[in-house]
């Protein structure tokens, strides 16, 4: 699994299919946004898509 080295979207891609930026599989820590809109967290990452998202990619 790799993560979008922009928006920290998961995906198994090489390119992220929210943003088209590279991925990389040097990432550590899954949030998984069930309801982006009704979560605070969300909203303070800027997460508007549900979905699984790491916490740091380098």
């Amino acid at each position: 699994m790799n993560a979008c080295t922009v928006c920290k979207y998961i995906t198994n891609n090489e390119r992220c299919p929210v943003c088209g930026n590279p991925t990389s599989d040097n990432w550590s820590g899954l949030l998984i946004i069930t309801k982006p809109e009704e979560s605070e967290l969300a909203k303070e990452l800027n997460i508007d898509l549900a979905g699984e998202y790491c916490l740091r990619v380098r």
